[in-house]
């Protein structure tokens, strides 16, 4: 999106969304047969259409967004989206948080804020249109903030396999992803631009290939560590890249907005150790996609317990 292929840029992000999802649906469908999974839908179909529709827009606004900022105000995004997630919960799972997550949302928001007002953030393709790239971003932010609540409650309410999950809303997403490109008629241009520059199809495979193995630890430390510790994951890979991309594309930065990041990453280093020092009960450290046989057992053990007192 940023960089040229023999003096022109790739302009259809849909298209590297579609190439994505496919990719992860072949990898579903191979870890589905390897492991004798059943293929049928272990979720309505409608529940998977909505995560599928908010993931392939997201994701486009994601890639869009780059065109007009930088990959480190791309990057900071995504830890702007604890608001949105949190008023979603509240929306979608009547969710109520405490006084010390809505203190660390507001500290990562102003950390964020400060470091877009205090130096550049525009991209080195587009430096006239930040505010579109921010327009975007905010797309990106409220469909992403949907998207992870919504799985969230498909996932407590649904006995699902991660490759079943995998499969059908990346096999969903590809449908809507290849629709999208016919409706708009960039299908026929994009494909014309691979097959132009033929470089672009080996980029095209490691994003997807990236693409893939990063949902595929995703679900599974979700499944084996819990939420707690794929946030302070996620934390450490932000911070990584960002630093990754001002040694490799040498950004500038300012001052001000090294600041801006130390607040943004003190406030999430505390939120994830805070959380993980806690001492939450049987159900909380279970993590999200954990057995439901599990679950439903250690409640009948509770009550019994309690009858017999």
């Amino acid at each position: 999106m940023t960089v040229a292929y023999d003096g022109s840029l790739f302009r259809y992000s849909v298209f590297l969304v579609l190439c994505n999802r496919l990719a992860a649906v072949v990898f579903a469908v191979s870890m589905a047969i390897a492991k004798g999974e059943s293929m049928k839908n272990e979720a309505p179909l409608w529940k998977y259409l909505v995560v599928s529709l908010s993931n392939v827009y997201a994701s486009s606004c994601q890639y869009e967004a780059l065109k007009y900022v930088s990959f480190a105000v791309q990057m900071l995004g995504k830890s702007f989206k604890m608001m949105p997630v949190m008023i979603w919960g509240m929306i979608i799972s009547g969710k109520s948080y405490s006084a010390r997550d809505w203190v660390v949302a507001l500290s990562v928001t102003l950390g964020c804020t400060e470091f877009l007002m205090t130096g550049p953030t525009h991209s080195k393709v587009d430096a006239n249109n930040s505010f579109k790239g921010f327009f975007l971003l905010g797309g990106f932010l409220a469909l992403d903030g949907l998207t992870s609540t919504f799985q969230e409650k498909l996932f407590k309410e649904h006995k699902t396999t991660k490759y079943n999950q995998m499969l059908y809303i990346n096999l969903l997403s590809a449908t809507v992803s290849f629709l999208t490109l016919l409706l708009t008629g960039e299908m026929g241009p994009a494909a014309a631009f691979g097959f132009a520059h033929p470089r672009f199809w080996l980029d095209c495979g490691l994003l997807s290939a990236s693409a893939v193995a990063s949902q595929f630890f995703i679900y599974s430390q979700i499944k084996e560590y819990g939420a707690l510790v794929f946030a302070a994951t996620m934390n450490v890979r932000q911070v990584v890249s960002i630093l990754v991309s001002y040694v490799k594309y040498h950004n500038p930065v300012t001052q001000l907005q090294v600041l801006g990041l130390c607040l943004i990453f003190f406030a999430l280093f505390y939120k994830s150790i805070a959380a993980m020092m806690a001492a939450p009960s049987k159900e909380e450290k279970m993590p999200i996609l954990a057995n439901q046989k599990e679950i439903v057992e250690s409640t009948s053990e509770r009550n019994d317990a309690g009858k017999a007192v």
